[in-house]
This record gives C-alpha cells, structure tokens and sequence, in this order.
C-alpha cells in the first residue's frame, strides 16, 4: 500500500509541492531522500535501511525510491537507543547528577585514553562496578586516582642534580 505524498516523479522527492488545487488546504509534508535522512541523523545510509527494515523507521516507497517524512525521522531520533538512557534495575547507568560515569566519560574527563581507565580499573587504581554490561565509575574515585596517579610528580622529570 502506498500512501499520497505530495511529491511528482521528475521532482526531488525532499522538496515540496501540491498535486492539484483541492489537495492545496492539506498540510504540505517535508519528504526525504535516503541519503538525505542519513545526512541529517549523521548515519550511514545503510543505517537508515536497516532502521526501515526493523520498522523502526516509517518510510514509503515510491516509484523505486524510499522517501521518509520529517515528522517521523523526528520520532526516530527521538527513540534512537542512547547510552545516557540506558538504565539497570530501573535506575540510570550514568546518572551524572549523582556522580555516575562511564569509562569513556572518565577518560574524557581525565584527557587520556579510555584503556588507561580500563587498565586503573584492572589494577586496582581505580573502583569501577559492574552494572549489566558496563562499568560505571563514581566522581569520587575519579577524583582519588587523579589526584594519586594523574596529579603525582614523576620523579624521572626532575633534572639530575649531581
């Protein structure tokens, strides 16, 4: 089943325009190409096809060009997966208003690699907890390993005094 649109082969399928003076009290809607969605979500293409695919995305097909309303690439984006969303037995992975952050937020916090953080962790530099399938570091820890590991003088930096 195809819906009406108001797009004419011959026309970019993303620009606007009304078939015919009865349809001219209808709401225009904005219609996208493939490549255009992919652009605007800062996806691949091939992400917007599987995102069809999984019906995750509504998209219509016309003529042997998919198009994708605005409206519902908004509501795409809206329920895309998100980490900062992500929640273990009903409380926030991350919660950083109580100091809850993953390790590649420490190690951006930090400025160094996120496997400096993994390998705090490892060795015991660093507290990290298991939540489901990812590690969540408190504030305070982060702040107890750059003050003992980050902020320490390296001795081989002081200049040899003989």
């Amino acid at each position: 089943m195809t819906e009406e649109h108001n797009w004419m082969p011959g026309q970019s399928p993303s620009s606007e325009s009304v078939a015919s003076p009865s349809e001219a009290e209808k709401p225009k809607r904005k219609l996208v190409t493939i490549t255009e969605a992919a652009q605007i979500n800062n996806v691949t293409r091939q992400a917007i096809y599987v995102a069809i695919k999984q019906k995750k995305l509504k998209a219509t097909k016309i003529a042997s060009r998919w198009v994708i309303d605005l409206d519902h690439l908004g509501e795409y984006r809206n329920s895309k997966y998100s980490r900062s969303k992500s929640t273990y037995e009903g409380e926030l992975l991350f919660d950083n208003t109580k100091g809850y952050y993953s390790i590649n937020q420490v190690a951006k916090m930090l400025n160094v690699p996120a496997q400096k953080i993994y390998y705090a962790t490892r060795v015991g530099h660093m507290t990290a907890k298991r939540k489901g399938a990812a590690w969540v570091i408190h504030i305070d820890d982060v702040k107890q390993y750059k003050e003992k590991y980050l902020n320490a003088r390296n001795p081989f930096d002081q200049e040899f005094v003989g």
